[in-house]
């Protein structure tokens, strides 16, 4: 083996390693060496290799321009197979970028070029690279035919490691469409599959818990989640070391699922260790950064924490903006999560043209046709319903649910959850008759997909309570509000949030039938834990002890 190889080869290891300032340093020399040699194929495999790393550090403008180095290169030497890789990484690149037509552009390019000159393996790949933009653009069945195709071919070839990766992808996209059997199933063989290959000492290993473990916590299975997050986790820093970009995002997802738990206290210091592991090895100016920071100010808005949360949100976007330039659908997600922030804080004109900006950008971006455009419906309707704008609201409502429904199907959680939302803006206008059925819909839903033991479940419970509740039929309200609460204390913990709603809706329906005995306890309860997750200002805390005050001063 000569000496430029050798260089290449450490530069790919310490790539994977995470050590992106080395692996520049050894593809630089091997460069410099394929230069002073006049070996234009090693220059081109450098400059790709360059452009590989500055991809993955979030420079997008220098990756391109490597790429494009190697594209020339490839075509003064007549390198198809070479040509078929550049374009493929342009593809890659112009993907992250969110410009989805250019992507496909050159990942359609590549696979005519793997067709031309034989390579099956080059177009698997390409075909696997097309159905993760369409899955992207919401395009699910196309994604699945580009999928299904990749899988052929891998099977058909032998490569097992791709067959791996087109199930993983397809597992993903059975996901987005709330398909979480299906999902499952492809998961386990995946794991299994890269465990039979690889052994489980591996990074794709790693991968496949973290994959399975995501299902898990959109299903609400917490509990089975959590140990496998945690088996990423020490798989990959024992592999990797502490000092990975993949450690950061493992951190990141145990974080989020005790977030959902309302766990704070330890999803907080996991945030602030990925954003100083982020900041440190991929450098301030980096897509993930911005995604660390929405994900510390949401955990500080979920407490309550508005004055931390903002200038996060702020930084998070101009970040954003930076890099990736505002026509991308992640500037769309963050206009939304400050709309999102300032709703919350009721500072509703501020709020009103950031969600109308995600809309026009998503509508642009993805197209009419995407579930990025129905949420964004759903969140504007929202709004007009907290400004008592009713008719608006109901239109966007109606608006998201249509949409759902053909792009995902009527058995979808998303679905769900629309039907929820315009029960609930039906049951604030009094059209209690139109909101009961929806909120039926709703809960029958939840409980077919999600099954039982779901947070959303015990949401649905609560919301249907409360419906029955505002028209004094405490009898109904009741066994629900018990059944909402104990589902709760199960699966969130006693110290969750959700719970010490629960205990405040019991307590309002005593108060409401002057039960004022079992209404105190039960609002000391809510209060008591309600200061211990969200902290004594939260306006969750305050309507609490304004309610507990309330019952005080006429039970004496």
């Amino acid at each position: 083996m000569n000496s430029n190889n050798v260089l290449e080869k450490l530069g790919i290891i310490h790539q994977s390693l995470g050590d992106y300032s080395r692996a520049i340093e050894y593809f630089q020399q091997h460069l410099s060496i394929a230069y002073e040699i006049g070996d234009r194929q090693s220059q081109g495999n450098a400059l790709g290799n360059l452009g590989v790393v500055y991809q993955s550090l979030g420079d997008y403008s220098r990756a391109i321009e490597y790429f494009q180095q190697h594209l020339s290169i490839a075509h003064e030497i007549s390198d198809k197979r070479s040509q078929g890789n550049a374009l493929g990484n342009l593809g890659v690149v112009y993907q992250s970028l969110g410009d989805y037509s250019r992507a496909i552009e050159y990942f359609q390019q590549h696979l005519s070029i793997a067709h031309e000159i034989g390579d099956r393996r080059s177009q698997g790949n390409a075909l696997g690279n097309l159905g993760v933009v369409y899955q992207s653009l919401g395009d699910y069945s196309r994604a699945i035919e580009y999928f299904q195709q990749h899988l052929s071919i891998a099977r058909e070839i032998g490569d097992m490691e791709s067959y791996g990766n087109a199930l993983g992808n397809l597992g993903i996209t059975y996901q987005a469409q709330g398909h979480y059997n299906e999902a499952e199933v492809l998961y386990k063989q995946v794991l299994e599959l890269r465990r039979r290959l690889l052994g489980e000492a591996h990074p794709n290993v790693a991968t496949s818990l973290n994959n399975l473990a995501y299902l898990y916590y959109l299903q609400g299975r917490y509990n089975e989640a959590e140990p496998l997050y945690m088996k990423g986790i020490q798989l990959m820093q024992s592999l990797v070391g502490e000092e990975h970009a993949d450690v950061a995002t493992s951190l990141n997802n145990l974080a989020a699922l005790y977030e959902s738990q309302g766990r704070h206290t330890e999803a907080e210091p996991l945030y602030i260790k990925a954003l100083s592991l982020r900041q440190r090895l991929l450098g301030e100016e980096h897509p993930d950064v911005a995604s660390s920071f929405n994900n510390l100010a949401a955990l500080y808005e979920s407490q309550g924490r508005h004055t931390e949360a903002e200038p996060l949100y702020i930084k998070a976007l101009s970040q954003l903006q930076r890099l990736l330039g505002e026509q991308h659908p992640d500037v769309a997600s963050s206009y939304n999560n400050l709309a999102a922030l300032y709703e919350s804080q009721g500072r509703y004109t501020e709020s009103e043209p950031l969600y109308v900006k995600a809309l026009s950008l998503r509508q642009r971006l993805l197209g009419e046709e995407h579930p990025d455009v129905a949420s964004s419906y759903n969140n504007l309707a929202n709004l007009y319903k907290s400004q008592g704008r009713y008719t608006e609201a109901e239109l966007l409502y109606i608006k998201a649910l249509e949409l759902r429904q053909r792009l995902l199907g009527e058995e979808h959680p998303s679905v769900a959850s629309s039907y929820n939302n315009l029960a609930g803006l039906y049951n604030s206008q009094g059209r209690y008759s139109e909101a009961e059925p929806l909120y039926k819909k709703a809960l029958e839903l939840r409980q077919r997909l999600l099954g039982e033991e779901h947070p959303d479940v015990a949401s649905s419970y609560n919301n249907l309570a409360y419906l029955y509740y505002s028209q004094r039929r405490y009898s109904e309200a009741e066994p629900l509000y018990k059944k909402a609460l104990e589902l709760s204390q199960r699966l969130l913990g006693e110290e969750h949030p959700d719970v010490a709603t629960s205990y405040n809706n019991l307590a309002g329906l005593y108060y409401s039938q002057g039960r004022y005995s079992e209404a105190e306890p039960l609002y000391k309860k809510a209060l008591e834990m309600a200061e211990l997750s969200l902290g004594v200002d939260h306006p969750t805390t305050t309507a609490i002890r304004e309610d507990l005050k309330s019952l005080r001063d006429n039970y004496a």
